[in-house]
C-alpha cells in the first residue's frame, strides 16, 4: 500500500503525484487534476484563495483511503495533493491518483476520493472577482446545505 497525503502551500505537482502511485503492480493510474479556472457560471475569476483545517483535512484523507480499500481492495496506492493559499488562473489546486491492477476501480475510486473530499474535508476557497468582488465557497457540508455549496460574503 502506497499512499501519500498532503496539503501544501507550494504548487502541487503532477510528477510528484504520478510517481508516488507508480507500482509495477499497476494496470492503471487514474489521475484527476482540478485546476483554478478562469470562470464561474460565466462569471471572471482572478483567482482563488483556499483555506483549510489541516490536521483534520488529512484525517479525512486518510478515512477516504479506509473506504476506498474496504469498497476495491484491488487499489495499490492512493495519493491526494491539496494546495492552500492563492491560487492563479490555471495552477492545480487539487490531485487525486488512484494506482491499481484494473481502470475500472481506478476510475471509480478516484471519482469516489474527489467526490468524498469535497463534501468531507475541512477546505474552503474564496472567488475573488473580476469586478472586485469575493465570495467564499465551502467545499464541505454547504454544498449539501445550499445547493451549489457558495456562501456569499462579499467584501
Amino acid at each position: 500500500m502506497k499512499d501519500h497525503f498532503a496539503i501544501s502551500f507550494a504548487p502541487l505537482s503532477l510528477t510528484d503525484a504520478y510517481q508516488r502511485a507508480d507500482d509495477s503492480g499497476n494496470g492503471a493510474i487514474v489521475v484527476m487534476s482540478g485546476m483554478v479556472r478562469d470562470n464561474t457560471e460565466g462569471r471572471g475569476v482572478n483567482y482563488l484563495e483556499y483555506q483549510a483545517y489541516e490536521p483534520m483535512a488529512l484525517e479525512v484523507f486518510r478515512q477516504i483511503g479506509e473506504q476506498i480499500r474496504q469498497r476495491w481492495p484491488t487499489i495499490g496506492s492512493l495519493v491526494i495533493h491539496h494546495r492552500v493559499g492563492k491560487l492563479t488562473v490555471g495552477e492545480i489546486s487539487v490531485l487525486v491518483v488512484v494506482g491499481c491492477p484494473h481502470r475500472g476501480e481506478a476510475f471509480e475510486a478516484c471519482r469516489y476520493a474527489i467526490d468524498t473530499l469535497k463534501h468531507n474535508a475541512p477546505i474552503w476557497k474564496k472567488e475573488h472577482w473580476q469586478d472586485g468582488a469575493s465570495s467564499w465557497v465551502s467545499i464541505g457540508a454547504c454544498e449539501e446545505t445550499h445547493g451549489r455549496g457558495e456562501l456569499r460574503i462579499n467584501s
